[in-house]
C-alpha cells in the first residue's frame, strides 16, 4: 500500500506552497487519478512522487516503510508528458538499453510484450513509430526498471481519439500487476478506469467520488 501523509512542497523561490499537506492511499493493482487545472500541483506531485524531488514536509511510505527520495527512486518509474521528446536513442533497441547495458533479450521481450510492441522492430527509430506507439515505448522503458509504482503524466495529451483509446487499453491492462498513478487535467476517458479519484487545485487535494456506472436493463 502507497500513502502520502501531509506533504507539503514549498522551495524557498515560491511566495506560496506548491503542495499542501496532501494525502491519499493507492493499494496494489489500484489505479489512481488526479486531475486538475494547469499549475495545479499534479507535476510537481509526480515528481517528489519519483523522487525527483524533496517534499518541506510529509512522508511518502510504502508497505509502512518511509521512503528517501533514493529508494522511491527504485520503486517509481515516471513517464513524463510527451515523453517522446525525451527519446535519446538512435534505435527502439538502444532506447531500451540505456542505463541497462545487462539488459537481457527476455526482459527486454517481457517488458515490450507488456506494452503490445512484441512485433516491432528494435532496429527503428523511436519517431518513426506512430504516437500511441511512442507513449507505450515509454512505458517500456520505465518497465525495463521492474518498478512496483507507475507515474504517468497526462498520458493522453497530444493523442488523436483512436491513440488515445490504445492508451487506455493499455492501462487497463497494466493495473492488473501494477500500481498506478494517472494526473491528468482532462480526464473524461480516465474517469472510469480509475479506482480512486482526487482534485488537486491551488496545491490542495480533496477526494472525488467514483463515477456511477450504467446499469444494462434486460
Amino acid at each position: 500500500m502507497l500513502y502520502l501523509r501531509n506533504l507539503t512542497y514549498h522551495p524557498t523561490a515560491s511566495p506560496i506552497a506548491i503542495l499542501k499537506n496532501i494525502s491519499l492511499e493507492l493499494a496494489p493493482q489500484e489505479m489512481g487519478l488526479v486531475t486538475g487545472p494547469s499549475g495545479s500541483g499534479k507535476s510537481t506531485l509526480l515528481e517528489i512522487m519519483a523522487g525527483l524531488a524533496q517534499p518541506t514536509s510529509g512522508l511518502v511510505q510504502w508497505r509502512d516503510q518511509p521512503l528517501n527520495a533514493e529508494a522511491l527512486q527504485q520503486i517509481a518509474g515516471l513517464v513524463f508528458q510527451f515523453p517522446e521528446r525525451h527519446f535519446c536513442g538512435h534505435t527502439i533497441l538502444e532506447e531500451l538499453r540505456l542505463g541497462h547495458p545487462e539488459l537481457t533479450q527476455e526482459r527486454m521481450g517481457e517488458a515490450m510484450a507488456a506494452v503490445g510492441l512484441s512485433d516491432i522492430d528494435l532496429d527503428v527509430m523511436p519517431h518513426s513509430l506512430s504516437g500511441g506507439q511512442q507513449r507505450r515505448l515509454a512505458l517500456a522503458v520505465q518497465l525495463i526498471r521492474q518498478p512496483y509504482l507507475l507515474l504517468l503524466d497526462e498520458p493522453t495529451a497530444g493523442l488523436d481519439w483512436s491513440m488515445r483509446r490504445q492508451v487506455v487499453d493499455l492501462l487497463k491492462q497494466l493495473k492488473r500487476e501494477w500500481s498506478l498513478l494517472v494526473v491528468s487535467h482532462d480526464a473524461e476517458e480516465l474517469s472510469l478506469l480509475a479506482d480512486r479519484r482526487w482534485r488537486i487545485d491551488h496545491g490542495e487535494l480533496s477526494p472525488v467520488p467514483q463515477p456511477s456506472k450504467l446499469k444494462v436493463v434486460s
